[in-house]
């Protein structure tokens, strides 16, 4: 007889990796974009002082994930959930807590965008510890809803009065306010098919490198781009937020491009349309470590 949590880690292999090799017929990530969450601005939190100097502290956060990111030798960046307990899980516990009280509204434009991708990250982590082990984030269906899956709608923290989700940070904050698909590079969804959780914080004075750095290691990785039997294949972010990459095949070529080096610039050299996209929901947990 099937346990309810035997049917879960069923359905959670079922969803690990998502191969797309068929084009939607009215272009590339045409369908998967209409069930993507939207760029909505929520502009409450446009404000922001152009003139602070002010500098947020994540230097808690820095340290966990110098500590607990191990990279293997495909370039995956696995974190170590198993071993964040005790003062370490109480310090996570902290640093998302003072995040949740800093007058965001006071900090340039810079300081904001790290900020938000920091605490995203870290809520993301914080999350997964709250439910571990589990096989996929898509197993903790906490969001609200009869078909809820995973965490990325259920508020889990209030900032200046705001309780805010996964998904308002990601698709009614960042994405909306600053238009920029280095996002994406960004903040991480505990999937070993997302761009890496990178191993220190993001900060506002050195924002635009680190951003640059996550673009390049991630399309220069065949989670980005890697040739499949019949063309390229991307990831499926790409897809997903296809509005945010240009909108169609050429715009995602096109970025593709600004950040290829080497062997996959030359898979891009000339390269007109894409096969396909794949992504893999599997926990980017070390590996050997079975739930």
């Amino acid at each position: 007889m099937l346990t309810l949590a035997s049917l879960r880690r069923r359905r959670a292999l079922r969803l690990l990796i998502i191969p797309v090799l068929a084009l939607p017929l009215f272009g590339f990530g045409g369908l998967e974009s209409l069930f993507a969450p939207k760029s909505e601005l929520w502009d409450r939190w446009e404000r922001h002082d152009s003139a602070s100097t002010e500098v947020i502290d994540h230097g808690t956060w820095d340290q966990l994930l110098q500590r607990h990111i191990k990279r293997d030798p495909q370039g995956i960046h696995r974190f170590d959930y198993r071993a964040v307990v005790g003062p370490e899980r109480q310090a996570l516990d902290a640093y998302i807590g003072q995040l949740g009280r800093v007058n965001i509204d006071g900090y340039n434009r810079n300081e904001q965008y790290a900020y938000w991708v920091n605490l995203y990250n870290a809520l993301t982590v914080q999350v997964v510890l709250d439910h571990y082990p589990v096989d996929s984030i898509r197993d903790i269906d906490i969001s609200p809803g009869l078909f809820a899956d995973g965490p990325w709608d259920k508020p889990l923290i209030t900032v200046l009065g705001e309780e805010l989700s996964l998904n308002d940070i990601e698709h009614r904050i960042l994405r909306p306010i600053w238009n920029d698909p280095r996002i994406h590079y960004a903040v991480n969804c505990a999937a070993i098919g997302c761009p890496n959780l990178q191993s220190s914080a993001f900060t506002g004075t050195a924002l635009d490198s680190q951003l640059d750095q996550a673009a390049r290691e991630f399309v220069n990785s065949p989670r980005g781009v890697h040739s499949g039997s019949n063309g390229l294949v991307v990831s499926s972010i790409y897809a997903w937020f296809s509005e945010d990459f240009g909108g169609n095949t050429d715009g995602i070529i096109a970025h593709l491009k600004r950040y290829a080096e080497g062997e996959t610039a030359a898979k891009l050299e000339g390269a007109n349309d894409l096969a396909g996209h794949e992504y893999d929901w599997s926990l980017n947990r070390p590996l050997g470590q079975g739930s």
